[in-house]
């Protein structure tokens, strides 16, 4: 099918391309990008006053299929997803079974096309089940279409099996991915360390708990030379750490979310777990530090850490109610509030155009020729409420906040997937 974006402001950090311009697809593919195009036969969708963008690429998601899908299925979180303005996502190993077989990675890919929404590209595992003992067969995983690896919602807490993975893998494209909580200094917290956990009594954690993992972690990266992605980071001194490595030449790069650039964990006064995630929030000054760490371009990516639950899960007793909450439906409109400064060029880089490099896949460009998977946003005011996400899991802390920014249209493969004001159009077929 022909489709036709009509006067919106073209920002492609690929292409230097800052300017207002139609764009016409046809065939899943971007034809041409011109001041003006004659409509022949095109679906027009109206992009005046708003951003067309290469589609947002969300590389740390949770879709909890196979095995949990009590929590979210691969359909419904997909359609999170692109009600979010995300044309794909990586999705995390830790389902049940993990993404450590090649046959987990087809069933996921049979699935991903039954629901025709976003694109997925599945992260294997590190260690077989996520244990941190056995090697995952990466060379295997890669063939089968893994991006990445990481034991995320783990630590592999063995050096020598993370060292020797590294080397093992190195041949092997896509990063390795950390989730960096040391579990002996971490214990049985359920928020950050500090005065709030001292005024409430709870179990906390240091911010050390994921500074040493992140120091370990960039060491192990540079003696192995693999490349490498450090996952939520949530503190002023794994920061520190980051731009250290990266003065030794090491090829390595983060991620922040939306949730430690905004949240504090002031959030736990009442004792709910709807703010309980890992790591933990932290205090304004990481939070601060974050924010500047996005605008000095320590910060590479911004990704969502979907992580949805069930309420019922949610509303346990803080100390046994399960880590993570919804976030892919939030994500524009919390980091436009975040840092309402950031240059839109830098945004887009930081959310559509960087994650396609660090993982390798097709996508982060508006070129002609390229696959159009687009983003349309633009400043539209909005209220979050989390019963109407399309995700199963609504939970969130930020339900009820008001942003400025919207996702107005998601375009994947040519196809208009989700529109602010008709909703979810249709399953897809991908170009």
């Amino acid at each position: 099918m022909r489709v036709l974006i009509r006067g919106g402001r073209v920002i492609d950090p690929s292409r230097g391309l800052d300017a207002v311009r139609d764009v016409a697809i046809d065939g899943g593919i971007i034809r041409a990008i011109s001041e003006h195009i004659e409509e022949r036969g095109h679906e027009i969708i109206d992009a005046s006053n708003c951003v067309v963008a290469p589609g947002f690429i969300d590389m740390h998601v949770h879709l909890r299929e196979p095995g949990q899908t009590h929590k979210e299925t691969i359909a419904t979180g997909t359609a999170a997803a692109v009600a979010g303005g995300f044309t794909a996502v990586a999705c995390m190993p830790n389902t049940t079974p993990a993404i450590d077989t090649p046959a987990v990675i087809a069933e996921i890919a049979q699935r991903v096309a039954q629901a025709g929404m976003a694109r997925v590209y599945p992260i294997g595992a590190i260690t077989r089940g996520r244990e941190g003992k056995q090697l995952a067969p990466y060379h295997e995983l890669a063939a089968a279409g893994a991006v990445a690896f990481s034991d995320d919602g783990n630590t592999v807490e063995n050096v020598r099996v993370l060292r020797n993975a590294a080397l093992y893998s190195r041949d092997v494209r896509g990063p390795f991915i950390s989730h960096c909580l040391d579990d002996e200094l971490h214990g049985d917290a359920v928020m950050n360390e500090g005065m709030q956990s001292a005024i409430l009594g709870l179990p906390a954690s240091p911010r050390l708990a994921e500074d040493v993992i992140v120091a370990r972690d960039v060491l192990v990266a540079a003696d192995t030379r693999k490349a490498w992605h450090i996952a939520h980071v949530s503190t002023a001194t794994s920061l520190d750490i980051i731009r250290w490595a990266r003065s030794r030449s090491t090829t390595l790069t983060c991620e922040v979310t939306p949730h430690h650039l905004l949240l504090h964990d002031d959030l736990f006064i009442d004792y709910h777990a709807r703010a309980k995630v890992a790591p933990p929030l932290r205090g304004e000054n990481d939070s601060a530090a974050l924010r500047a760490g996005v605008r000095d371009g320590t910060i590479d990516v911004f990704a969502t850490d979907h992580a949805p639950h069930t309420l019922e899960e949610k509303a346990q007793l803080l100390s046994i109610a399960p880590v993570g909450f919804s976030g892919l439906e939030i994500a524009v409109g919390a980091y436009a509030h975040a840092l309402p400064d950031l240059p839109l060029t830098r945004f887009i880089t930081l959310i559509s155009t960087r994650p396609a490099q660090i993982l390798g896949v097709e996508g982060g460009t508006l070129a002609v020729g390229a696959r159009a998977d687009v983003t349309i946003f633009g400043e539209r005011p909005w209220t979050v409420d989390a019963r109407a996400f399309y995700s199963k899991g609504k939970n969130t802390p930020f339900d009820g906040s008001k942003f400025g920014r919207r996702v107005i249209a998601t375009v994947v493969g040519g196809r208009l997937a989700y529109h602010v004001d008709r909703g979810i159009i249709e399953p897809l077929a991908y170009a």
